[in-house]
């Protein structure tokens, strides 16, 4: 198979991490704002910030220039925190009009509360050619070449199988999809039930508790994407209850430790702080709960994480609010 040129926007962890995998079998640019930290991966080859102790591939380039790094590319791939991806968008639109667009920003756009493709709708137009990737996928994991299965989803089928002829390797296994809502959804909310499954497990509640709430955190976000127009059975696979279960249980996840973090009773300013990493469902529980009480959707676990985070509601009081709830239907 050819070489793809591949640009990717954003050196964080996820970034990094991707450009790090397809590097192995494409040419790949690995774009960040900061001249300084580009200077230090180019000369360390090491991204020391976010991905300590991974060698980075010798065929990784590196670029601060934005232009520089979309010109000539044959795929762009837009991996910054999500309140980056509408000036991203914008800005590879007028640098290289057309040229297929993946991204891997997961959440709702504050303000707003648009998905990620609907962002891209918003910019690009319609029927772009454009997809996301998204799954239960820690960056740590998949720079380091363990074995990880994720999802690309595009509205268009043939996009989907195409990308996902290129890009798929025996470590990082893709899948094609063609359900943009709930995947999208899937990958937003599950960041949401991490901060929540985090507070069950700092307050010591058990392994019990936390498969009740990661069940009944999975059918919330179920009726949410139903609502929106998603496939139920896109939330039984990677990108639903896959990126759940992991990011609800898995000691690198940065939402998860938002939790415990609260749950000890630092405040969110401190844990943030220190977290040195966007944490995505802690603006996205706020969007979350607006565009489900739009939709008539029920979600009490997403509610009361929105409660603990911006509405001066403590841990304790949070927990027992859902415990407190009256019995129903399964």
């Amino acid at each position: 198979m050819s070489r793809t040129r591949i640009a990717v926007f954003g050196a964080g962890a996820w970034g990094t991490a991707l450009a790090q995998a397809f590097a192995a079998t494409h040419q790949v640019c690995l774009w960040g704002r900061d001249a300084t930290h580009i200077d230090e991966l180019r000369r360390t080859r090491e991204n020391r910030r976010y991905l300590p102790g991974v060698r980075l591939h010798d065929a990784l380039a590196f670029e601060h220039d934005f232009a520089a790094a979309a010109h000539g590319a044959e795929l762009h791939l837009v991996v910054t925190p999500l309140a980056g991806l509408r000036d991203a968008v914008r800005a590879l639109r007028d640098e290289q009009p057309g040229t297929p667009l993946l991204w891997a920003c997961k959440g709702l756009e504050a303000g707003s509360g648009r998905l990620p493709h609907e962002i891209i709708g918003e910019e690009l137009g319609a029927g772009s050619p454009s997809g996301v990737l998204t799954g239960p996928s820690f960056a740590a994991e998949v720079a380091r070449g363990q074995p990880t299965a994720i999802t690309l989803a595009a509205a268009d089928a043939d996009f989907a199988q195409r990308w996902v002829a290129v890009l798929h390797q025996p470590r990082l296994r893709i899948y094609a999809n063609t359900d943009l809502v709930g995947c999208e959804i899937g990958g937003a909310v599950k960041n949401v039930m991490a901060v929540a499954a985090g507070v069950s497990d700092g307050m010591g509640f058990g392994l019990n508790a936390r498969a009740a709430l990661i069940t009944r955190g999975l059918a919330e976000i179920a009726r949410l994407a139903q609502a929106l127009g998603g496939r139920s059975e896109t939330l039984m696979g990677l990108a639903g209850m896959g990126d759940l279960i992991l990011t609800c249980t898995g000691d690198l996840s940065r939402n998860r430790r938002v939790g415990l973090a609260l749950a000890s009773g630092k405040s969110l300013a401190d844990i943030l702080r220190e977290l040195g990493h966007v944490a995505e469902g802690v603006p996205t529980a706020r969007e979350v709960v607006g565009l489900a009480r739009r939709h008539g959707v029920e979600m009490p676990i997403c509610e009361a994480v929105d409660a603990l985070l911006h509405h001066g509601l403590g841990a304790r009081a949070a927990v027992e609010s859902l415990l407190a709830r009256d019995p129903r239907h399964e």
